[in-house]
């Protein structure tokens, strides 16, 4: 496991970031974990736009969780903007999201989502999802080579 590489956790609920935080620091994963609000910032983060136009392009996060329901640009538009791109086409994305909604499902996995994790309203399920979360993408996971860029 890479612990530089970062984890880009887009979440609008403060309360849902704090325990994936607090989940990922009990499981001794100790990679950034870059927490961004919406999916305007998402994609500004991924494609180095905006308030992250200094970030280097080619130090993509090893993980993508990714909440559907998000202000300005929601979840699947962010997802299918992902995919679209070369550079970015082939990162792990999961959504963790609240919806059970199988149509959610369908539109993510359409889309190309990685996997797809109903976020559990338990506290004690959160914390247990988001640190088998962590440790199956940054530890048991293989990566696409050159971090999942077509162009290298």
């Amino acid at each position: 496991m890479n612990q530089e590489q970062a984890i880009l956790l887009v979440e609008d609920s403060d309360d849902d970031a704090e325990l994936t935080r607090l989940a990922f620091k009990q499981a001794r994963i100790f990679n950034p974990l870059v927490r961004v609000r919406d999916g305007v910032e998402a994609l500004d983060y991924l494609f180095c736009r905006g308030e992250h136009a200094a970030r280097n392009i080619d130090e993509r996060p090893a993980v993508v969780l990714l909440d559907l329901n998000l202000p300005r640009i929601g979840g699947l538009e962010v997802l299918t903007a992902i995919r679209a791109d070369p550079r970015t086409c082939h990162l792990p994305v999961v959504v963790l999201t609240s919806s059970d909604e199988e149509r959610d499902r369908i539109a993510a996995y359409s889309r190309f989502a990685n996997s797809y994790v109903r976020k559990p309203v338990d506290y004690d399920q959160f914390f247990g999802a988001a640190r088998e979360l962590g440790l199956y993408w940054l530890v048991l996971n293989r990566p696409a080579p050159n971090g999942g860029s077509v162009s290298g």
